[in-house]
């Protein structure tokens, strides 16, 4: 068996570098997995992805589609709701350094 540069594993496959794709090219892969008559396991062999990964390109077709499971964020809730927690996290620093200064100020005046 032969052994990689990991310590204490042999006979595996050396991790994949991790890669990114456009939404054009998911857009394309879900395409072939519902239009096809083809497995997401064979769509994904032949575009050298990983099954993993293309289920959940498809999954998120679907609850973008609405046709997902009920309360299911869609991608573009999901971004509003990203920028909401970090708008929210920033105004609570804010708010902090605010107070901060609000007793700073009325200790010096004192």
């Amino acid at each position: 068996m032969e052994k990689d540069n990991r310590k204490g594993t042999t006979g595996t496959k050396p991790k994949r570098k991790r890669r990114s794709f456009d939404a054009a090219f998911k857009a394309d892969a879900v395409r072939l997995c519902k239009a096809g008559g083809r497995s997401i396991a064979q769509v994904a062999g032949d575009l050298d992805l990983t099954e993993t990964a293309l289920r959940a390109w498809v999954k998120r077709a679907d609850i973008d589609a609405g046709s997902g499971p009920p309360g299911a964020l869609t991608s573009d809730e999901r971004a509003e709701l990203a920028q909401l927690r970090r708008d929210n996290k920033r105004l609570l620093m804010e708010r902090e350094i605010l107070k901060k200064a609000a007793a700073f100020f009325a200790k010096e005046g004192s």
